[in-house]
């Protein structure tokens, strides 16, 4: 018996209505949690940092943790060896900055010299009067502006000093997580009892996995970066080679873009300090590199259980820039593909409810340790398969 076609377009808008008010009621939520955030950013953002440390620094702890050393000693040897990289990597960088600071300043004024030439004599022939006029803009521009400049280093030196706080509580916070975090997803199991605990730390443990993979990949992707990019920085005898390759390593941690901005930045300080020659020169060594990141590196380590759009990564590092500065371009990839992994889960259940093949093998990416059965991995460990789960929960660590 066919429906009428009144019937048929009821029936259509109706279940169209039901979807609007759902996408409402979904977007309602978001917009909410971004305000909650926003207002406990100033919180919730060293502890996001802290968890990004934690990936780096758990696997060695949880091998000194392996071999007898207690979990607060292991976390302390880990945190204080971390921090002393960290004050290593300064201490080297610092007497090359302040050394070759003169150096650079000479050689800057030379290129800037070579690129008013090229600006005058070379295709876009401006005039001696145009480039005066442009010259002068900018200085009364620096002259009206020197009110708001001071306020902005005053600001500048109230942000070091939150940077200095922030540092110290992220680096507490590590210290705590490394020592104590493989024990969070058992006692979340054991809290919430049944099927609720063991999909809660099933989900946790793949978000944990993912982030630890993302984090230490990208950090093998930019080490390679950096090394390639230093060493044609070092041949073109660059000034400040080092502390540039240290720039393009940290900068990696934020894809495309990242590479993009540090790339940018190696050639335009080879353009002013050597000259046009050397800096395209150091401009095809770039893009080499980054082919080879984007082509090779990146598709083989990360492989397709990090697979994310290079469209949704701009989407987040721009949205994440917008609303808190470089700290959330930097945590924004980490947060969507920690998302993504959440949702994987999500969907396996969802397939297994409809009476679906779920997709086949675990979702977690190379270079994630091997969690099956110890406490050597990630701090979420396997254990028995559990009714109406398509892995092996993990998050049962016996380790109190």
């Amino acid at each position: 018996m066919t429906r009428e076609r009144s019937a048929v377009l009821a029936s259509g808008f109706s279940r169209l209505a039901r979807w609007s008010w759902q996408l409402i009621a979904i977007a309602a939520a978001l917009y909410v949690l971004g305000w909650i955030i926003g207002k406990f950013w100033m919180i919730g953002y060293p502890v996001m940092l802290a968890l990004v440390v934690t990936t780096l620094l758990g696997p060695p702890a949880a091998w000194l943790r392996g071999r007898g050393v207690p979990a607060a000693l292991a976390a302390a040897i880990t945190v204080v060896g971390f921090l002393a990289v960290l004050v290593g990597v300064i201490a080297v960088l610092a007497p090359q900055v302040a050394g070759q600071a003169g150096e650079i300043a000479s050689e800057a004024g030379r290129g800037l010299q070579v690129l008013q030439d090229w600006v005058q004599d070379g295709p876009l022939g401006v005039t001696d009067s145009q480039l005066e006029n442009a010259v002068n803009a900018v200085e009364d521009w620096l002259r009206d502006s020197a009110a708001s400049i001071s306020a902005g280093a005053i600001s500048t030196i109230g942000a070091a000093t939150g940077v200095l706080v922030n540092t110290v509580v992220v680096l507490m916070l590590t210290f705590f997580f490394v020592k104590d975090g493989h024990k969070f997803l058992p006692w979340m199991r054991r809290t919430l009892g049944g099927s609720a605990g063991v999909h809660v730390s099933e989900a946790g443990a793949r978000a944990w996995d993912t982030l630890g993979g993302f984090i230490r990949t990208q950090a093998l992707v930019s080490m390679v970066d950096a090394i390639f990019i230093g060493i044609a920085l070092v041949v073109l005898d660059v000034p400040l080679a080092i502390p540039l390759a240290v720039i393009v390593f940290f900068g990696g941690f934020i894809p495309i873009v990242g590479a993009f901005v540090t790339g940018a930045l190696a050639v335009l300080v080879t353009l002013v300090t050597n000259d046009v020659g050397d800096a395209v020169i150091m401009l095809i060594v770039i893009v080499a590199v980054q082919q080879l990141e984007g082509n090779v590196l990146s598709p083989w380590l990360q492989g397709r259980a990090m697979n994310i759009q290079a469209a949704i990564v701009l989407l987040a590092i721009t949205a994440g820039g917008s609303m808190f500065g470089i700290t959330g371009a930097f945590l924004a990839v980490p947060v969507v593909a920690t998302a993504a992994a959440v949702f994987r889960y999500v969907n396996e259940q969802i397939a297994i409810a409809a009476g679906e093949a779920p997709p086949a093998g675990p979702i977690v990416p190379p270079g994630a340790p091997d969690t099956g059965g110890d406490d050597h991995g990630a701090g979420t460990p396997a254990a028995a398969p559990t009714e109406g789960v398509t892995r092996a929960p993990r998050g049962t660590s016996t380790e109190e």
